[in-house]
């Protein structure tokens, strides 16, 4: 395969994926903007480097240490107002509320609630629970991208979850009539 089809088809594979994580992880559409290029940069410069077959790893590596990168480099952290990507709410919100108005609005606040509670995980849990739950990766995959053993990627996101679960318990329980 010449060496443009191959960057196309990387491209368009994993586009969202990294922009989703990276707007995940950096909570800044700019940030998120300026990373995905740079992992499109750096795939671009490096596709003869790596299997194909082991490509979304390594993207999805170079996506997370890249966002390390620019969470270190902060040295004012702002509290910035963050959209979720349609595959998010696309994952969490099936239209079962119909043309129901008020199970629409129940819906949307569950939503936006799931995602403030996401958005409060340390960010060792929650990197790893987007890219499980969100970007559908495997434990294995997980743990190649983190350089972290599988059995802490497990546990990890277990911690995730429960502390999910529990910051969230207290809410449908409050909300359903």
């Amino acid at each position: 395969m010449l060496k443009q089809e191959r960057y196309r088809f990387l491209i368009q594979q994993y586009k969202n994926k990294i922009y989703s994580y990276s707007r995940y992880m950096l909570k800044n559409k700019m940030d998120a903007d300026d990373v995905t290029q740079e992992v499109m940069i750096r795939i671009w410069e490096n596709i003869d480097k790596f299997n194909l077959l082991a490509a979304k790893t390594w993207i999805m590596k170079t996506t997370n240490n890249l966002c390390i990168d620019y969470l270190r480099r902060r040295t004012v952290v702002f509290n910035r107002e963050h959209e979720i990507d349609d595959e998010f709410e696309d994952t969490f919100s099936i239209n079962a509320a119909g043309d129901n108005p008020y199970l629409t609005t129940h819906m949307n606040m569950m939503v936006s609630k799931v995602k403030e509670a996401i958005e409060r995980l340390p960010e060792n849990l929650k990197s790893i629970f987007v890219l499980f739950e969100i970007n559908g990766m495997k434990y294995r995959e997980i743990s190649k991208t983190l350089d972290l053993p599988i059995n802490t990627v497990k546990v990890y996101l277990l911690r995730a979850r429960k502390k999910l679960q529990e910051e969230l318990k207290d809410y449908e329980a409050h909300e359903v009539i």
